[in-house]
């Protein structure tokens, strides 16, 4: 079986263009996944430089230091994936070809994400930064595919770097239609150029030639394939990431039924369209549920399963697979995963101005176990919760002040005991998304203000606001688990949740409810009459 090369970075986004959103919006969404990464919110104060002021380049993986480049005379704030312009970047590494991975480059991806973000002022306005910045810098990452967006438009950029030697990238994007929905998730997805209208594609002049150079392709400028020729699909490119993109389309659109047999892997020169129509106006809040998938009711469902444990986890530890003797085996890679460092909902909004109108939605863990956090992309400060701080909050040193390690330490005493304690996490998350949407809903009278400073002083104050509420929150939540379901016994709690007593004022005796009982009966069908009471 072969399997794709797995990037530290192995991500999900979703796309929703304006007309296909609920209320107007473009949204943008991002699943930062990456094992030991810190969740660090990224923020830029953005201002005029003098001439002649640098902008070093450290690499976003690995904090290597490549150079530096001329900084932009002018730079926006920028606040996680999104610039006070409501441009969002957000991105998925696809790998592709091996020998174009090593280049001449400076400019990594992450970094080509947020000097983009610093200096743009839409959508294409940053993939023209981005390509220029490539073409005289270079590029020095896997292929990447980025989801570029603002209000109004939103694209899919892929690039991938051409090998030793070389500097440059060789490029394509599509413009999504304001009416459909994209998604991508670490394989690359653009395939035959020319089924696009040509005014909604850019890609790098020699693209083609490039590929026919390196004997990738051989065939007619119309059926060029970007995807072909840069990241052929195998077992694992499909399965591990393409089952995902299968999945989010599933939530939102009829008759995905005929690529399952593609989803599976089963049919690995199928494909599935680069967008799609979705059945209704997606919401702010579908969006997010689409980041807390872990293919619920389809045929691709881990949880009711062995690996599931007694709880039913939907989670496997990694590696995501290994053998046994000579066969090979794998688990399901679902949205939804535990190593989440960060995801990114952004929601930008045409119809308010930009202090008002772009918000990024943040968590610091996987969304499905944690709340999203509404941050105007106008503040003037970070919520140092969010923020990564040198042996104060960061990868090695924990802290009950970290959004990351809070939200973590909750979710990882959730998870093996997932059936019992996750609907007790979920309803305080709903509560919470619940709670942020109205601050915002109620936020949106700001409009009317012409006071643009007065607004980001607001916008940074509720920010914060709502930060330091949920840390309250998820901190009251982590104290009420432990207590209600201490030693593996659940304690009983009355309707409202408060825990029941005694009219002698004790805790009332809890619950034991053991292994469930398909778990039971596989403890019985392994072990035969080990455990069989003698009569």
């Amino acid at each position: 079986m072969a399997l794709i090369s797995v990037s530290a970075f192995a991500c999900t986004n979703i796309i929703v263009g304006k007309a296909a959103s609920a209320d107007g919006s473009v949204i943008v969404s991002y699943n930062a996944d990456s094992y030991g990464m810190y969740g660090n919110i990224y923020w830029h104060v953005g201002g005029t430089h003098a001439a002649g002021e640098k902008r070093h380049v450290y690499d976003w993986d690995t904090n290597k230091y490549h150079g530096e480049i001329p900084q932009a005379e002018r730079t926006y704030n920028v606040v996680g994936q999104m610039n006070e312009n409501q441009v969002s970047i957000t991105e998925t590494t696809f790998g592709g070809r091996e020998e174009l991975w090593e280049t001449e480059g400076i400019i990594d991806y992450g970094s080509l994400i947020y000097i983009a973000l610093e200096r743009a002022t839409s959508a294409r306005n940053a993939i023209d930064i981005m390509t220029s910045l490539i073409d005289k810098y270079g590029y020095c990452s896997e292929g990447e595919t980025f989801s570029i967006c603002d209000k109004n438009e939103a694209w899919i950029m892929e690039m991938i770097g051409k090998g030793k030697g070389e500097k440059g990238a060789v490029w394509v994007a599509v413009r999504i239609p304001d009416d459909c929905v994209s998604a991508h998730a670490n394989q690359s997805r653009i395939t035959r150029i020319s089924q696009f209208d040509k005014k909604q594609v850019l890609y790098s002049k020699d693209v083609i030639k490039f590929a026919r150079q390196k004997g990738y392709f051989t065939g007619k400028d119309a059926d060029f394939s970007f995807r072909d020729a840069y990241a052929p699909n195998d077992f694992g490119a499909v399965r591990y990431c393409e089952t995902r993109v299968w999945s989010i389309f599933n939530r939102y659109c009829d008759g995905m039924d005929k690529y399952v047999e593609y989803a599976k892997g089963n049919d690995l020169k199928g494909e599935m369209p680069l967008y799609i129509q979705p059945n209704r106006k997606i919401a702010v809040q579908d969006v997010m549920n689409g980041m807390r998938d872990h293919y619920e009711g389809t045929p691709f469902d881990i949880q009711n399963e062995i690996g599931a444990g007694p709880y039913n986890m939907p989670y496997r530890p990694t590696p995501l697979s290994w053998k046994d003797g000579d066969k090979s085996y794998f688990n399901e890679r679902p949205v939804s995963t535990q190593q989440t460092a960060f995801c990114f909902v952004g929601q930008m909004r045409s119809n308010l101005p930009n202090t008002v109108g772009g918000i990024s939605w943040v968590t610091n863990d996987d969304p499905n176990m944690a709340p999203f956090v509404p941050l105007y992309c106008s503040i003037t400060s970070m919520p140092e919760c969010f923020r990564k701080i040198a042996d104060k909050q960061d990868d090695v040193t924990f802290s009950w002040n970290s959004a990351f390690w809070l939200q973590n330490t909750v979710s990882n005493m959730v998870y093996p005991y997932y059936d019992k304690m996750f609907p007790d996490l979920k309803a305080k998350r709903e509560q919470l998304d619940s709670i942020f949407f109205e601050v915002v809903k109620k936020n949106d009278s700001w409009a009317t203000q012409t006071d643009k400073e007065q607004i980001r002083k607001n916008a940074t104050e509720q920010s914060q606001a709502c930060a330091t509420y949920m840390m309250k929150q998820w901190t009251d939540l982590f104290k009420y688990l432990v207590v209600k379901h201490f030693d593996m016994a659940v304690k009983n709690v009355d309707d409202q949740g408060n825990f029941k007593k005694t009219e002698h004022g004790l805790a009332e005796p809890p619950a034991r409810p053991g292994y469930p009982e398909a778990y039971r009966k596989q403890i019985e069908k392994e072990t035969g009459d080990k455990y069989l009471m003698k009569q």
